[in-house]
């Protein structure tokens, strides 16, 4: 069973889970979230409500479709820590999230940057890889959710040797690639143009690239980033690992938003989510797109059956 997390309350979680709950893969699946939520977004949204298809958690606070309440990020918390658990335990085989208000949970007082960082801490896991998937893409990052100007050094050789390392062993247990072909981007425009634009493809990701290498990794780089997505590179690859947020993801999204999948790798467990936000101006009535979603539960309960 795959459990899937409702996320934000006032965004559109409750309605993907809603309108989920019919799809093909019903006995497969478990929404959690508040039952009375669920039931009033289908409500809403004019599709009959399946209350076993529901995996209660109750709401700190009143919910209304848009608006935003810092009284419910504790729901939202608790939420994912019964999914963990459940995952630890055996009872589910994957997780997978609906989107989150990151402000709204901060606001309530909760140290929070995003699920990816959630669930490492909440998994003790040293180290994690976010990786978006689709549009015959797989894009890893070496970096997530930080200021632009606090990239560089937060690139070391130590994280690129453990992303690296990550990345190979996950595409391998997880996604089946028996010899991963991951190719690596640069840091600066020109993948640094031999130290006059920038050293630390010089100084930190070529000499990561030399030691995966060594250690019998398929590690190819560091690319120029606007070269690097192009049909003839990409043909010769599994994987691409962006040094950060922004140069990878825009790329990936151009190619697949709306279906994208995003994957957390290096966990003890198997966690999927969706490609966008919380869309809180849509909930209860605006249209939405279950693609993400669908496609997020449809990856998670094949990566589940390889373990």
């Amino acid at each position: 069973m795959i459990a899937v997390t409702s996320g934000e309350p006032a965004g559109i979680g409750p309605d993907l889970c809603a309108l989920l709950a019919h799809e093909r893969f019903r006995d497969r699946v478990v929404f959690l979230g508040d039952r009375e939520v669920i039931a009033a977004r289908a409500k809403l949204r004019k599709v009959a409500f399946v209350p076993e298809s529901v995996m209660h958690v109750s709401a700190s606070a009143p919910v209304v479709p848009g608006r935003l309440d810092a009284a419910n990020a504790r729901y939202v918390l608790a939420m994912l820590d019964r999914a963990i658990s459940g995952c630890r335990s055996g009872e589910f085989g994957a997780i997978v999230t609906a989107p989150v208000q990151k402000s709204t949970i901060n606001e309530a007082g909760v140290a929070f940057t995003g699920h990816t960082e959630y669930l490492a801490d909440k998994t003790g896991t040293a180290r994690v890889v976010m990786m978006l998937v689709g549009g015959r893409l797989r894009v890893a990052l070496a970096t997530t959710h930080l200021p632009l100007a606090d990239v560089p050094r937060a690139i070391t050789r130590e994280s690129l040797d453990v992303t690296l390392r990550i990345l190979d062993h996950d595409l391998r247990s997880r996604f089946g690639i028996a010899k991963p072909r991951i190719l690596v981007a640069g840091l600066n425009p020109h993948a640094g143009e031999s130290g006059h634009l920038g050293h630390e493809e010089i100084d930190v990701i070529a000499p990561a690239i030399d030691a995966a290498v060594r250690n019998g990794l398929s590690v190819r780089g560091p690319f120029p980033a606007d070269t690097l997505f192009t049909p003839r590179l990409l043909e010769q690859a599994d994987a691409v690992l962006a040094m950060y947020h922004d140069q990878g993801l825009p790329v990936l999204k151009h190619a697949a938003f709306g279906d994208a999948v995003n994957v957390t790798l290096g966990l003890p467990i198997v966690r999927t989510s969706v490609d966008h936000g919380t869309a809180v101006d849509l909930a209860g009535t605006g249209v939405i797109d279950t693609g993400s979603l669908k496609a997020a539960i449809e990856l998670a309960i094949d990566l589940a059956a390889r373990r």
